[in-house]
């Protein structure tokens, strides 16, 4: 199992006709799960800021294989082909999701040193999307100063919502997911704790293992957020 992330950018009437309609399981091979979405940067204040045409595709594959015929010929992989993707092989996994394997390790510290991505990814619950806003605002701005953060974005379709970053190691993530108590991100885990936001949601870490394109000229994993 692979998970891949596409984000483009694109012309509106193009991103309208993705936003419209995600990659059917039932009709790709090998397709497990996808989810599209508007790409906004990780917040600092309470609204969102999209960036105007920018598209994303967050989705889960048996193997390489399906995930290459997808992009070599399927119309829906068409918006994406200028734009940026990253291959993933998944590394520890809190919570489910739709073609996640349910086995794979929930423990926080995992044996891989090298760059890391985590996708989180969450079905918010109507009446707990103010909730959920105010937390994940200061959880999303709290990345900007995180040590060893590399580069993020954010995604909705609402109810679907996800973020994709990138960090230096494993171990950057761990001190800011997991910090100390009143820190923004833990406190958004014990407010969900509580009381969830999510009908389903899931925290991935991931082995990026194959990185293609830019955006605005640019591959995020050589460059820093602005």
């Amino acid at each position: 199992m692979l998970a891949s992330v596409h984000l483009a950018d694109v012309e509106p009437r193009a991103a309208l006709a993705v936003l419209r309609r995600a990659p059917d399981p039932a009709s790709i091979p090998g397709l497990r799960s996808a989810r599209v979405a508007l790409v906004t940067p990780l917040r600092t204040s309470f609204v969102p800021k999209p960036v105007f045409g920018r598209v994303g595709l967050v989705s889960f594959w048996d193997d390489d294989a399906a995930l290459d015929a997808f992009e070599a010929g399927n119309d829906a992989a068409a918006p994406f082909s200028d734009g940026w993707r990253m291959r993933l092989e998944p590394l520890r996994s809190h919570g489910t999701w739709s073609g996640l394997d349910p086995d794979l390790p929930h423990k926080r510290t995992v044996d891989y040193e090298g760059t890391a991505a985590v996708l989180t990814l969450g079905r918010v619950r109507l009446p707990r999307a103010l909730s959920f806003l105010r937390a994940s605002t200061k959880a999303e701005a709290a990345t900007y100063d995180a040590p060893g953060m590399i580069w993020g974005t954010a995604m909705a379709r609402p109810p679907f919502v996800a973020t994709c970053s990138l960090w230096e190691n494993s171990e950057a993530i761990a001190a800011y997911a997991f910090g100390a108590d009143g820190e923004p991100h833990p406190g958004a885990m014990q407010a969900d704790r509580a009381k969830p936001f999510h009908h389903e949601s899931a925290f991935i870490r991931f082995r990026p293992y194959a990185v293609k394109g830019s955006l605005s000229g640019k591959n995020p994993l050589t460059f820093a957020p602005a």
